[in-house]
């Protein structure tokens, strides 16, 4: 990201936190409410059906009691891509990455350069997963500035996650009005919910989810550890705090994900009954018993650390002043093992780079393909190859320069240094990725990615339905208007006009 940019949005932020001491134009609202604490979970991985399914076979879950006293979003949608990075974007800026600038985890920039370089040369891939730890086989680890793609417009210096976002977040504006704010996620990476101003979060935790990630009983383990540090805040207390040494006092915001639902489905996956269609045929959620932990023992363990989670507001005195949000930044496909068609992404390079040797900058790929090209010129030439290999990389779609805006539901034409110029969407089924390397993924536009479920539990709000078609993104200017903070000292809901989720409040200013 340009230092420019950079320097803009900080006085941006800058600007609010003296607006907000003076009393020009004030991010805090007059009148006092009956939310103080906010409670923000993912659990990726799980869809809407996952949720109808989980409360009809289990009518006595945690699950099914947050669905009980809260709305439930029947038609809520993650961002597109639905990958990790930009789905929690969406939910913590109200924005897409039309706005955020962040397409994947790992994408392209053409005026950052690459890591270790001397920044004579300009593009480089930007990789914000595991990939710029110290170490990638631990748990516990930090960035290595080593790694990290470097700024030529700043002395060719290190860009840090939340350098890199373009927008500010809610940690920054419930920061900014003297609340304490937390957070914990699955790479340190997650930094980036700091938002550029770098301080958003006063405490975040982020054990490593890649030692971890093939294995269903491990990726609990480090599931609760999360749980753990949400208790230790929900006491009043840091997230590493477990003897409950120093209460520093409960957060205003705190959010976490689960990441045991997303991995099951990817290596152990659904028991399908084949004579109903989906979603209905999801009747066991596999493996058989007195086997490895599966999909089943995944969504028991949720529901179950949802369980203490809500137990332990109830014993701080918290339920009737907190509200509850559980969601999911993306579902996984296919649910359907019949429909899985790996297809190798060195074929996608290969005719890349079929069209000018070397042309692929970077081709990010799980149920989509995001590409990258060093030749922004040939996006057309390339998209014919694609289109008259269809069969061969399974694509169903291609969307070329400013259809990707319109695919991503943003109406901004910004951000030409880091938007892919072309879009594979695949086939139904269709996961880029290693022979036999796992059984579903996420990052596409199909529904089974997309159509994620959404509960929220606002204390002092009727429980109920809603129909109406919403996003994630609906999340954030909800969670700011709960707290009494102004929704548009985000700059994405300004930017996209990112309305709150209906239902809560009749006054949505």
């Amino acid at each position: 990201m340009r230092a420019s940019f950079r320097g803009f949005v900080c006085a941006l932020v800058a600007l609010l936190l003296a607006w907000s001491s003076f009393g020009h134009a004030p991010i805090v609202r007059a009148s006092s409410g009956d939310v103080s604490h906010v409670l923000l979970i993912s659990l990726d991985g799980f869809h809407d059906f996952d949720l109808s399914d989980y409360i009809r076979t289990h009518p006595s879950s945690s699950l099914s009691t947050l669905v009980q006293r809260g709305l439930r979003y029947t038609n809520a949608t993650s961002t597109g891509p639905s990958d990790s990075f930009p789905a929690t974007l969406a939910m913590v800026t109200g924005g897409s990455p039309v706005s955020t600038g962040v397409y994947y985890d790992v994408s392209w920039d053409d005026n950052l350069s690459p890591a270790g370089s001397n920044c004579s040369v300009r593009g480089t891939t930007v990789s914000y997963n595991e990939a710029i730890n110290v170490s990638t086989t631990v748990r516990f680890t930090t960035i290595n500035p080593a790694k990290l793609p470097l700024d030529p417009d700043a002395n060719c210096t290190p860009v840090y996650p939340h350098q890199y976002l373009h927008v500010n977040t809610i940690f920054e504006v419930i920061k900014a009005a003297g609340l304490r704010t937390a957070a914990s996620d699955k790479h340190p990476s997650y930094e980036i919910l700091n938002g550029p101003s770098g301080a958003g979060i006063d405490d975040l935790y982020t054990p490593e989810i890649n030692p971890d990630k093939k294995d269903i009983a491990k990726t609990i383990q480090n599931d609760e550890l999360k749980v753990v540090a949400t208790l230790n805040q929900i006491a009043g207390y840091a997230s590493t705090d477990n003897a409950h040494a120093t209460f520093v006092g409960v957060p205003a915001i705190m959010s976490m994900n689960f990441q045991a639902p997303n991995i099951a489905q990817k290596f152990s996956g659904y028991v399908i009954d084949p004579s109903g269609p989906i979603p209905a045929n999801v009747t066991t959620l596999g493996p058989l018993a007195g086997s490895p932990p599966g999909l089943a023992q995944a969504f028991d363990y949720v529901d179950g650390a949802l369980g203490r989670m809500l137990d332990a507001l109830d014993a701080q005195g918290l339920t009737d002043s907190t509200l509850v949000i559980v969601t999911s930044k993306h579902g996984n496909s296919p649910v359907d093992q019949a429909q899985l068609r790996l297809i190798d992404p060195a074929t996608l390079v290969s005719l890349i780079n079929g069209v000018q040797a070397g042309l692929a900058a970077q081709v990010t790929d799980d149920t989509s393909a995001l590409i990258w090209l060093k030749d922004h010129s040939r996006a057309a030439d390339v998209a014919a190859v694609l289109q008259d290999r269809a069969a061969v990389v399974g694509a169903e779609s291609i969307y070329l320069g400013d259809q990707i805006d319109g695919l991503m539901g943003g109406e901004l034409a910004g951000n030409p240094s880091r938007r892919p110029d072309i879009i594979v969407e695949p086939m139904q089924g269709v996961v880029y990725a290693a022979p036999a390397s796992k059984l579903a993924d996420h990052g596409g536009f199909h529904d089974q990615d997309l159509h994620v479920p959404l509960v929220v539990v606002h204390p002092h709000r009727e429980a109920g339905t809603v129909t109406a078609p919403v996003s994630l993104q609906q999340i954030a200017p909800t969670i700011l208007h709960a707290l009494h903070l102004k929704k548009n000292a985000l700059d994405a809901v300004r930017l996209e006009h990112t309305p709150q989720l209906p239902g809560l409040d009749d006054n949505d200013d």
